[in-house]
């Protein structure tokens, strides 16, 4: 195997690891290992690396620390995913101890990039919908971890210590924090109501490929657990990266919301009432928003991934809409607003 350039693996001890087990593969045949190179990095420890096989054909490598990542839940959910019939990456080959995967390459177009074309998004958007009603139907939720109310719990906890403490430098007072554990009361109720389905947990436009004739390839789906139906919706229509008007996420709420009734997925209130099911969906939004806030803050303060903050306003934006709307979170305004610098008043239309 040809020496790869400096710089490519994190350590000597990492690339000697990884070629010694490239070197002990035999199938598909014909990988170039010379040809490896950087493919794309998430916010966690994974990495991974292109590799150029026969006839154009490419793979993808995945590097994952076995002390930082498991990659076995990776293996375990594709399996669960592709018997349902969804595209993901099938695991060619994996060395589950030593955290090396190889897979298959879905291609190089991410959704967030081709949802900026006007033309192309609204059949994407409808494509990403049906595919994941097949998750929610095919996938077994009893097969994955709980996502229940200790973690609920743990993730909205991110939100004060790294957003509002380590990010803003604001120290609650008793009131305030008071306040902030019966807005979490709530939204975990919420939560905890709905019926309970396989939840991706990332199915957002970063996460899903452009496939031409199999729309959307799915990645990064290894934290998968059985939690709220709303959930992977909420993700979709009001992504990190990307936003829309409401009329839009509307739009396209109410189709996945007719392709699912009948299912047997919605219960009995979700299946009567749309209304209810979009208050649902859009608090479960925002216990995610306030996720990723501590997330992003804390990639910037802990890890050194400045980057992620400069979508904060866009989430500022999420929260403040949702709590403006619902009385009950009419709390959550004042929290945000040092913050936020949103001047926001009054406006409940429920």
């Amino acid at each position: 195997m040809n020496e790869r350039p400096a710089g490519l693996w994190p350590s000597p001890e990492r690339e000697a690891a990884f070629h010694a087990w490239a070197q002990g593969l035999r199938q598909p045949a014909g990988l170039a290992w010379e040809t490896l190179a950087p493919a794309s990095a998430d916010a966690s420890f994974r990495r991974y690396l292109r590799v150029q096989g026969e006839g154009g054909s490419s793979f993808i490598v995945m590097d994952a620390p076995p002390a930082l990542e498991d990659v076995r839940p990776f293996v375990h959910v594709a399996g669960l995913a592709q018997a349902a019939g969804l595209h993901v990456p099938r695991v060619l080959a994996a060395d589950e101890g030593q955290g090396f995967l190889l897979l298959d390459d879905l291609g190089r177009e991410l959704y967030i990039d081709a949802l900026r074309d006007p033309a192309r998004a609204d059949a994407l958007m409808r494509d990403a919908l049906q595919a994941l009603l097949r998750w929610q139907q095919g996938v077994p939720a009893s097969t994955l971890p709980a996502f229940d109310e200790a973690v609920l719990r743990e993730e909205l906890a991110l939100f004060p210590e790294w957003c509002v403490q380590r990010e803003f430098g604001i120290t609650w007072t008793a009131r305030q924090q008071q306040a902030w554990q019966q807005l979490c009361d709530r939204l975990v109720a919420s939560a905890l109501a709905q019926p309970v389905v396989a939840v991706h947990r990332d199915w957002m436009p970063r996460n899903l490929m452009a496939c031409p004739g199999r729309n959307p390839g799915l990645l990064d789906f290894q934290d998968a657990a059985a939690g709220p139906l709303t959930y992977d919706l909420a993700s979709l229509l009001r992504d990190a990266f990307l936003s829309w008007d409401e009329a839009q996420e509307l739009d396209w709420a109410v189709r996945w919301w007719q392709q699912a009734r009948g299912t047997g997925l919605l219960g009995e209130a979700f299946e009567a009432d749309f209304g209810e099911f979009w208050r649902a969906l859009e608090w479960m939004g925002l216990q995610r928003h306030l996720r990723i806030m501590g997330i992003f803050c804390r990639l910037k303060q802990r890890d050194g991934k400045p980057r992620y903050t400069e979508d904060l306003p866009r989430f500022f934006g999420y929260a403040t809409r949702v709590a403006l709307r619902y009385a009950p979170l009419k709390p959550l305004l004042a929290l945000l607003e040092p913050m936020s610098g949103q001047a926001v008043g009054r406006g409940f239309t429920f």
